[in-house]
């Protein structure tokens, strides 16, 4: 039963409400603010409101019928009846209310109305995200959502519960998280398009197809190295082209994606959330050695 737990909480995407935590972390922390409980805090939350999406997920999917035995990615537990739906709703609720408990800290110690509404915008939509009338991930707006809240918000929300202030530099690199975001669930979806497009999931890969899908990939890619290169021009600091240095795996993991399909994408959806975290190392340790 634990192994079945394990599995439910999808493991290989964490790395998308860490990697940007870790990011605005370092940001703040080179421009002299830094606070150890509320980053623990923050990243404790992150993770909750990642694994509530991944449990409802698991839900909601189930019920439209998503999740069937054709599926090529990991199997689900609700799905194949190993967990029962009211238990993880009960579950979820619990993990709600854990989330607001600590939040309230983050709240009540600088971070105001303003990460007080960034929450519970994000847990509404944790749920909005497959569950409710007009689900996200059914209409092909998921990607904008993963761009939204694991790349912008996560990443100026950390810096302001660090340094209770914004500054554009923030906000441009938020972008790059956001981005390799997107393409892990970009890959989720290519290898999902016929499955999807059964159960009536109308993904952006759905609509596009696979080849554009894998296209477009690539020029996800592209565009979150593009984002040290303007912190470098902006900031003058050649410390903001670190990340580049991972560059060349980026290129590697886009050429196995032209060359893989169906089951085979679960290596690259792998190999996408370790390209994130070698970028988020790579990008945080700039601000760490200032």
């Amino acid at each position: 039963m634990f192994k079945i737990w394990i599995g439910a909480l999808r493991l290989k995407t964490l790395p998308a409400s860490v990697i940007p935590v870790l990011i605005g972390t370092a940001m703040a922390y080179y421009d002299g603010y830094f606070n150890l409980l509320t980053l623990l805090l923050t990243f404790i939350c992150a993770l909750l409101i990642q694994v509530i999406t991944n449990f409802l997920n698991e839900v909601y999917d189930s019920r439209r019928g998503a999740d069937t035995p054709e599926r090529l990615g990991p199997r689900r537990a609700v799905a194949l009846g190993l967990i029962k739906p009211a238990l993880m709703i009960k579950v979820v609720t619990v993990l709600v209310l854990v989330t607001l408990i600590l939040g309230n800290y983050l709240v009540l110690n600088g971070g105001g109305v303003f990460i007080f509404i960034i929450g519970l915008i994000s847990l509404f939509f944790a749920w909005a995200y497959t569950g409710g009338p007009y689900p996200i991930a059914y209409k092909g707006l998921s990607d904008i959502f993963v761009l939204i809240f694991f790349g912008i918000v996560a990443v100026t929300g950390t810096y302001y519960l660090q340094a209770h202030r914004l500054i554009p530099e923030v906000l441009i690199a938020s972008l790059a998280p956001g981005f390799l975001s997107m393409n892990i669930l970009g890959v989720n979806n290519i290898r999902d398009i016929e499955t999807d497009r059964k159960a009536g999931k109308m993904t952006l890969a759905v609509r596009i197809g696979e080849r554009a899908s894998k296209i477009l990939y690539v020029v996800i890619n592209l565009s979150a190295f593009i984002v040290p290169v303007i912190l470098y021009y902006t900031l003058d600091n050649a410390y903001f082209l670190l990340p580049l240095l991972v560059f060349p795996i980026s290129i590697l993991i886009c050429l196995n994606l032209f060359r893989s399909s169906g089951a085979r994408l679960n290596r690259i959806l792998a190999q996408t959330g370790m390209l994130l975290v070698l970028y988020g190392i790579a990008s945080s340790i700039l601000f760490f050695i200032k």
